[in-house]
């Protein structure tokens, strides 16, 4: 039996919508075996973020060095880091253990507002871990920090994705879910040679936290069972938009997205063709 493995390094959500909860719920769903190091445990929910409680960067190395001498990852993402600390003990680690497939979802800041990356450590993001990264996946918030500039049209977002790979990333992907044109939201993939636009209606719904570690995790996944990142951004797309979908109307405020709806469509799809 071949067992594809995952690796996340984040930060927990105490709500379970997001961090590290959303990843290895959306591997699980994908048939992936999950494993994970904390950086950060927070506590939150619908309502928001009530408190970041940051990790030693000595506690996340022995976290990673457990999974590197004993269950080398298939692929690996990183989420919630929040210092330069814990950014450079993270790229350093990967390189130690040679890990590839890594997908770098840029988390800055929590759907409440509350930031989960400290200012000064973007830098450290882009010098340290966007080299080594497989996939970025910014949302258009967070490529406008990165690109260092303002994204308001497709062209922008073409220009940021430009920008982003030429710190490093092998491909990027800039999500349209903050904006959209005539009710499209358009997420654009740039690998250095060509653009793809994978374009879905918008979803009217505020039940949408933990839609980027989500994403991310979902892409993470098909890069671990060997799929390229053109096909495992297209999985990614359709799990996220299947969780947005058939939301679980949970909580008071911005609702987690329902991680079990895509592997859900796809039993109901196999049993219509029996």
């Amino acid at each position: 039996m071949n067992v594809y493995k995952g690796l996340t390094i984040a930060g927990s959500d105490s709500g379970g919508g997001a961090g590290i909860q959303a990843d290895l719920k959306s591997f699980q769903e994908l048939g992936v075996y999950g494993m994970s190091a904390l950086t950060a445990v927070t506590a939150q929910n619908t309502l928001g973020v009530q408190g970041v409680y940051p990790l030693e960067p000595a506690a996340v190395a022995q976290q990673l060095d457990s999974v590197g001498e004993d269950l080398a990852p298939d692929a690996v993402k990183t989420g919630m880091l929040f210092s330069s600390e814990i950014i450079r003990t993270v790229a350093d680690k990967i390189r130690q253990y040679g890990w590839s497939n890594l997908v770098i979802d840029p988390v800055m800041v929590a759907k409440g507002g509350s930031s989960l990356l400290l200012r000064e450590a973007v830098q450290s993001l882009i010098d340290h871990l966007l080299p080594l990264a497989l996939v970025t996946t910014p949302n258009i918030p967070e490529a406008e920090i990165l690109a260092g500039m303002s994204i308001a049209n497709l062209q922008d977002c073409e220009e940021a994705a430009k920008r982003i790979r030429q710190m490093g990333s092998q491909s990027v992907v800039i999500k349209g879910g903050h904006g959209s044109e005539n009710g499209i939201v358009t997420d654009v993939l740039y690998d250095g040679r060509e653009f793809v636009y994978m374009e879905s209606p918008r979803i009217d719904t505020r039940h949408t936290h933990g839609t980027g570690c989500t994403y991310s995790a979902a892409l993470t996944a098909e890069l671990a069972k060997g799929h390229s990142a053109a096909e495992a951004v297209r999985t990614a797309k359709a799990f996220i938009r299947a969780a947005i979908e058939d939301g679980l109307g949970i909580g008071g405020g911005h609702g987690p997205t329902n991680h079990f709806a895509y592997g859900r469509r796809l039993r109901a799809e196999g049993s219509d063709r029996q």
